[in-house]
């Protein structure tokens, strides 16, 4: 498996399918009332903190966002693609969308309340998921909640086409919850909950929810 331009890939598919990705993903949340219930433990960790802003990173068109804000978070939407944020910032006109990579995040350190990567870690290699967890990790305040979205399973798959029958050239990455709760643990976070489902969000789909440590993982 060649991953090298990755990301390039990832913003060039995305790019093309954004409108059609949004038609097709706008109702999810309806019919997924655990993932509803997760994005509540979550926004209500969230306000135990004291609340504070809450990055969606790899927000996509923004669904997830927008119900983040629903439930009275300080939310905003980060992602690669210029076509997703456009769209994003098309159907939820008055919420925040910052062009941006979960590689390179721009937010000072402890900046951060919390976190979600909601199905936007699936095509982020293996090599370079333990950095973008610590980019996680810098960015969050001590104690801060991350929740992550995945699809299960041990074989990337290289898609091709998808959301409407668009061109695409990405892998998506199947992890299972072990392997997720080591590069966590390695990167300063500890795991809180997590579970395995099938929604119409994943046919096999996970959640983790984890804090942010109060001490870096090398002291």
């Amino acid at each position: 498996m060649n991953t090298d331009g990755w990301l390039e890939e990832t913003r060039t598919s995305y790019n093309t399918v954004a409108a059609s990705y949004a038609d097709l993903t706008r109702h999810l949340l309806d019919e997924t009332p655990e993932e509803r219930a997760a994005l509540a433990l979550f926004a209500n960790l969230v306000r135990d903190q004291g609340g504070g802003p809450v990055a969606d990173v790899g927000c996509g068109t923004g669904r997830i966002t927008a119900h983040l804000c629903q439930l009275g978070l300080d939310a905003f939407g980060i992602d690669l693609s210029p076509g997703m944020i456009e769209v994003a910032r098309r159907d939820h006109p008055g919420l925040r969308f910052d062009l941006g990579s979960m590689t390179d995040l721009a937010f000072a350190d402890a900046s951060m309340t919390g976190l979600v990567a909601w199905y936007s870690l699936i095509h982020v290699p293996d090599d370079e998921i333990s950095s973008v967890f610590a980019h996680f990790q810098r960015v969050l305040r001590p104690g801060g909640p991350l929740l992550l979205g995945f699809h299960v399973g041990d074989e990337p798959q290289l898609k091709t086409q998808g959301y409407g029958g668009h061109p695409m050239n990405v892998y998506v990455h199947r992890r299972q919850h072990g392997q997720l709760f080591a590069w966590l643990n390695d990167t300063g976070f500890t795991v809180e909950t997590h579970r395995t489902l099938t929604s119409a969000e994943s046919k096999l789909g996970g959640i983790i929810l984890a804090r942010r440590q109060a001490t870096d993982p090398e002291k």
